[in-house]
Parts: structure tokens; C-alpha cells; sequence
């Protein structure tokens, strides 16, 4: 299943204040129905937690972790993920788990 990226703002704010929501120490993930029929993914890392390349290992290893748990994604919503400081120790199997969790209870 290919997974395509939220760019703008908008749809980062809709997914925020209208989508549902879980909450784990590493991200928060806010999911919201599109009318697309695709599954996009946005991510947000704050400069927070680090300098750029540390915010880019976040990004490639949430994006990593949504790639090989496509298939659990419901089909057809826009999925934000918000990293928080734990995430900058994590690694793609724990962002895995998570999805896991999240998406087939």
C-alpha cells in the first residue's frame, strides 16, 4: 500500500482539532477520514527536540514504522504523527508496535 504525504498546514489543523487521537510516551497520532481514498501520513517533529539531522532520524524512522504497518492504517484517512522526546531513542520496530496497538484494536 503506498502511503502518500500531508504537506499542507490545513490538513496537519483539521486532522488536530477534528480527527481522533492516541497518545504513547514516543508520538501522538491524530487520524481523520479524507476524501481522497488514500491513506497520507504527516509527521511533526519540534525543534524541540534536537538539531535538524536528529529531527530527520525521527522523521525516517516514523515514516520507516508506517511503511511496514501500512496495511493496518483504516484506508481512506489523513494520519498525523507527533513525536515527543522519548521518540529520539526509538527505533522503527518500537514505532511498529505502536501502530500496532493503535490501529487493530
Amino acid at each position: 500500500m503506498k502511503i502518500e504525504s500531508i504537506k499542507e498546514n490545513v490538513n496537519f489543523k483539521r486532522a488536530y482539532h477534528q480527527g481522533r487521537s492516541a497518545v504513547t510516551r514516543e508520538i501522538v497520532v491524530y487520524w481523520r477520514k479524507n476524501r481522497f481514498g488514500t491513506v497520507r501520513l504527516g509527521i511533526t517533529v519540534s525543534k524541540k527536540l534536537g538539531n535538524s539531522p536528529q529531527r530527520n532520524r525521527v522523521r525516517r524512522i516514523i515514516r520507516e514504522g508506517a511503511r511496514k504497518t501500512a496495511a493496518l492504517f483504516p484506508p481512506g484517512h489523513d494520519v498525523v504523527v507527533v513525536a515527543r522526546s522519548r521518540c529520539l531513542t526509538c527505533k522503527s520496530t518500537d514505532i511498529e508496535r505502536i501502530f500496532r496497538e493503535i490501529f487493530s484494536a
